[in-house]
C-alpha cells in the first residue's frame, strides 16, 4: 500500500513539472496581435486584448496636419493600398480614406489607419501600451497633449525609440513615464562578430537617463548580457519572440518582458491558460 501511495505521489509530482507554466514575463503584442491581424489597425491592438496581451505595441508618426497616428513605415506603400506616399506628407482625412487591412486578409478589408487616441481608448485597466516614435523630437509637444487627454495612469503608457535623441528627449519631457531605448544588433559576414557592443548601447541609455532598454532577441543576450544590463540599472525588454523555446529561455536568463506577434499564444505559454 505505502509503495502504491509513493507511486501515486511520484506521478503527480511528475505530472506538475509537465503542465506547470513558466514563470510570469509581461508579453507584449507587436503592433497588437499582428500574427492574426493587420499590423497597427484598431482589429490587432483588440485582438491582442482579447487574447489577454499585458501590453501593446504600436509604432506613431506625425501627419502633415499635426495628428498622430498608429503606422510602421515611413510610405503607406506595403500596408495601406499601394500608395508609396510619406505619412508626414499625407493629411490625417487623406490617411482615413486608405485600406489597411486588405494586405493582411480581405476579412480586414477596409480597416482603417487608427490615431493615436483611438488606440489609448482601448487600453483596459492594468494594462499597458507602448509607443514606438518613427519620427524625431517633433511629434514630443503633440503626444505629451494627447496622452494627458487620454487620462491613462502613467504606469499605462511606455515610451520606445531607436533614436536616443527622443528618448532622452521624452524621458526629460515626460519623466513620469518609463522609457526604453531601442537597438538591434547585426553580424557582421567577416568577423562573425555581433555589432554593436552590448557596452555601447548600455553606455547611451545610462547617459540619456532613460529606464532601459528593449532589444532584438539574438545570441547576444545571454545571462552575462541581461546580468550587465541589471548592473546597470536598466529594465531589459527584447523582440520580436515568436518561439516558445525562446520565450521560455527570456524567462530563465532574466528578461522582464517579450514583444511577440502571437501574444495569445505566448501568454497561454508563461501562465497556462
Amino acid at each position: 500500500m505505502k509503495l502504491e501511495v509513493l507511486i501515486l505521489t511520484l506521478s503527480f509530482t511528475v505530472c506538475a513539472l509537465f503542465v506547470q507554466p513558466i514563470v510570469a514575463v509581461e508579453i507584449i503584442g507587436h503592433r497588437g496581435a499582428s500574427g492574426e491581424a493587420p499590423e497597427n489597425t484598431l482589429a490587432s491592438v483588440n485582438l491582442a486584448w482579447q487574447r489577454n496581451a499585458d501590453a501593446v505595441e504600436i509604432d506613431i508618426y506625425l501627419t502633415k496636419d499635426h495628428q498622430i497616428v498608429a503606422f510602421h513605415d515611413g510610405t503607406t506603400k506595403r500596408t495601406a493600398g499601394g500608395v508609396d506616399k510619406p505619412i508626414v506628407e499625407q493629411t490625417l482625412s487623406e490617411l482615413k480614406k486608405l485600406d489597411a487591412g486588405s494586405w493582411k486578409n480581405i476579412k480586414y478589408a477596409g480597416e482603417k489607419i487608427p490615431t493615436l487616441k483611438e488606440v489609448l481608448a482601448t487600453i483596459p485597466e492594468g494594462k499597458r501600451l507602448f509607443i514606438e516614435i518613427k519620427c524625431g523630437v517633433e511629434i514630443l509637444p503633440q503626444l505629451k497633449e494627447e496622452l494627458k487627454e487620454a487620462g491613462k495612469k502613467p504606469e499605462q503608457t511606455a515610451i520606445i525609440s531607436f533614436s536616443i535623441d527622443v528618448v532622452r528627449e521624452s524621458k526629460k519631457m515626460m519623466p513620469e513615464l518609463e522609457t526604453y531605448f531601442i537597438a538591434g544588433f547585426r553580424k557582421n559576414k567577416e568577423t562573425k562578430i555581433w555589432e554593436p557592443e552590448l557596452s555601447s548601447i548600455i553606455e547611451k541609455a545610462v547617459k540619456a537617463k532613460v529606464d532601459g532598454v528593449d532589444l532584438m532577441y539574438c545570441p547576444v543576450l545571454n545571462q552575462q548580457a541581461i546580468d550587465e544590463i541589471k548592473k546597470a540599472k536598466l529594465g531589459i525588454y527584447v523582440w520580436t519572440v515568436n518561439s516558445e523555446q525562446d520565450v521560455k529561455n527570456c524567462v530563465e536568463i532574466g528578461i522582464e518582458g517579450v514583444t511577440t506577434d502571437f501574444p495569445g499564444k505566448m501568454k497561454k505559454l508563461a501562465t497556462g491558460k
